[in-house]
Formats: structure tokens, sequence, C-alpha cells
């Protein structure tokens, strides 16, 4: 992703906004500024939708893979030792999506260190950041409502000490944005959003439909919200990532999952150029079909991967478990095995400081951890050094 003033370039085409390509006005219409260049405007949903026969067939495959994983959620008795590592491949997944580097273990390390001796330390702060804002998310929605106030303030979390803090962190954009190949221009865009004003009053439809009763199928009403959010495209930076979130947040919201282990990412990420595509086939052909057969399988896909992932997981700490049970320290090694899953890359003293106990027995603790095959010393130095937990990084990756 490449930034200008009043502009957000996405590097994903380099074809210019043409009137004559949106064809249909089922999703929204083009208007013709006062300042005279082109900007979509989205219709207020819920828009007119026939479910035909092979979406109704996704819809219920997605239904049943949700179903599974929300069923699997319940029996989750330690959150933080299958929860957390999901939580970061998602942040690492979605922050990629708009072109950072960082990757799961440059995540965990920075979590312990919050020192920027990487190469992708910028990219690792804003992985870092969306990790925060998902937290505070899943927190924020026990008390209020999914809503502009709290999307704002996800927002102000996001962008914090990070390349788009120039962008008014926490507010909604007050000027004109667009996306397109760099260095394109408002004449030249691929995609222009509705002008500031008109943008406030879609944000308005959007948190209605978001609350009113419908009809529609949850998971419908979900692919739907997440493609009008983009199209709406609020803030100056960080619609892709916020849009994302959103929908993961929504799922706790309408009660859709218990937990927060839908996370939709990996499969965008995978498929990141017809992402993008599907998103605009709907503004520019109304083709509601095509983005929710793709959202749908998306879903399928994320769940029936999330449930393995989960499966392995219990198969590693059942398996971990096991190799600690007959030592002599057997409870404090289980303590730390708690930690490591949460932290699969630690160092001695973040051990230290979960366990409350003093710096050397810990060293003990983590000596007796890497001859049990649990840890390996991964930095090849005598001090400041940091363990790995293979099996479990591994699995999350």
């Amino acid at each position: 992703m490449a930034y200008n003033v009043n502009k957000i370039i996405v590097i994903d085409t380099n074809k210019k906004m043409n009137p004559k390509d949106f064809t249909s006005h089922a999703a929204g219409k083009l208007i013709r500024t006062s300042h005279g260049y082109w900007a979509f405007m989205p219709n207020p949903l819920p828009q007119k939708l026939e479910i035909n026969n092979e979406l109704l067939t996704i819809l219920g495959e997605a239904e049943r893979a949700m179903g599974e994983l929300n069923g699997l959620g319940g029996t989750i008795s330690a959150p933080a030792v299958f929860i957390n590592p999901i939580l970061r491949l998602e942040a690492v997944l979605s922050s990629r999506i708009e072109g950072t580097r960082a990757s799961i273990e440059d995540l965990i390390i920075y979590e312990g260190t919050q020192l920027s001796f990487f190469e992708t330390a910028g990219d690792v702060r804003e992985v870092h950041n969306y990790i925060l804002a998902l937290e505070y998310g899943i927190q924020r929605i026990k008390s209020i409502p999914v809503s502009s106030r709290l999307i704002k303030e996800l927002h102000a979390i996001l962008l914090k000490n990070v390349r788009g803090d120039i962008w008014t962190p926490g507010e909604f954009r007050t000027r004109q944005n667009w996306i397109g190949y760099p260095g394109s221009s408002l004449e030249t865009a691929t995609f222009v959003p509705p002008p500031q004003t008109e943008m406030l009053d879609c944000l308005g439809d959007l948190e209605k439909f978001i609350h009113q009763p419908s009809n529609l199928p949850a998971l419908v009403r979900l692919g739907m919200v997440h493609y009008q959010f983009e199209a709406i495209h609020p803030f100056a930076d960080g619609n892709g990532r916020i849009g994302r979130l959103l929908t993961s947040l929504l799922t706790l919201d309408w009660n859709i999952q218990s937990q927060p282990l839908f996370h939709i990412s990996p499969y965008f990420e995978s498929r990141r150029q017809e992402y993008y595509n599907r998103l605009l086939a709907v503004s520019q052909k109304g083709d509601w079909a095509g983005w929710l057969e793709f959202f749908l399988r998306g879903v399928k896909d994320t769940c029936n991967g999330t449930v393995i992932r989960i499966h392995n997981l219990q198969a590693i700490h059942k398996d971990l478990l096991g190799k600690v049970q007959s030592e002599r320290n057997a409870a404090r090694l289980t303590e730390a095995l708690t930690f490591i899953f949460s932290k699969p890359i630690l160092s001695t003293d973040e051990l230290s400081r979960f366990l409350q106990i003093p710096f050397k027995s810990t060293q003990r603790i983590i000596e007796r951890l890497v001859q049990l095959g649990i840890l390996r010393e991964i930095t090849g130095r005598a001090r400041n050094r940091f363990f790995q937990a293979d099996d479990i990084i591994k699995s999350i990756k």
C-alpha cells in the first residue's frame, strides 16, 4: 500500500474508474460530485437479494461449519491456551493483506519485548496494534453495541504510533479518499467511495442495519455488512483491517459464536486478488451472489480450518501435559505450559513474571522443558535468549 495526501492507494488494479463499468444499480450508483469527479454511493441495506440454489447450498454448508466451530468453542475450558494463538494468526494475516511482512514469530517476540529490532519493526507494531484493537473490541462489545463510536475507538488503537497515525486515528475522514494504482488521482482512481457528508449518512444506515431485526440469514447479513463497510471506506487509512475486525466482532455480538474464534482474514489473504475483485463486482455489476458465495465459502473454509487447528492444539496440549505429569515439579511445569501456549516464543524473564518466581528458578524450569523437547533455544546467545515451542508454532501458522 502506498500513501499520499487525502488518499489511500491499494495496489490491486491499474484500471481507471469508468462509469460504463457500473452497469447495475443493485448495490448503489455513481454520482458526479460538486468537484467534478465520480464517486460511488452504496444503497442502504438490506438490498433486494435472491438466494439461488447454489447460494443456498453453500449457506447451509457455512452454517454447519460455523455451528461446529461454536460447539467446539463451548468446550474450551482454558481460552488462553487455544484462543490466543488463533487471534495472533488473524492479526498477522489481516495486516498482511495491507502489505505488512511481519510473521507470527515476529509478533510474539515483539509482544514480549516491545523492542523494534526487527527488519520489519514498523510492520510488527501494526500487527501488534491489530491484536490490541481486537482484544479491546472483544471486551468492549460486552458493554456497548457495535456502533460508529466503537468503530472509531478500534481505529484509534489500530493506528496509534504506526505509519497510518498521520491519518487522524479514531476519526472518520473529513476529505475524499480513493482506491487505485500508485500515483492515481481522483480522476484516475479505480474506486471512489462516498464524499464525506454522504459517507456519514451511509454509516448511519449501516449501523441501523446491524441492529434492526432481519429475516436474512445471519451469515448473509455478515457478508453484506463487510461489503458495505468497505464500499463506504469511512477512514483515511485502516478500512480493510477495521472491516475484517468488525466481521469477527459481529459473530460475537450476534451470538453466532460464544468465543472469539471466527476470523476470516486467512481466507481473504490466500485469495487477495479475488477478494478485491468480488467486492468491486458488487459495486459495478450488483453481483451480490458472487460476493456472498465467495464470502460464505470463506466462512466454511475458515471454520473448518480453525476446528482442525484447535484439535491439533488440543492434541499437542495433551501430549505435552503427559510429558510433564511424571516430573517432580509437575505442577509448576504444567503452569508453565499454560503460558507457553499463549506465548510459544518466550524469554526467561517473561515466564518468571508469569510464574511469579525468581529468575534462577525459572531458568531451571526452562532447562527441563528444553530437555523434554518442549522448548528450543532459538537465539544462540548466552544472554537475552528466546525459547520456542516448535510444535505449537507449526500448528498455528
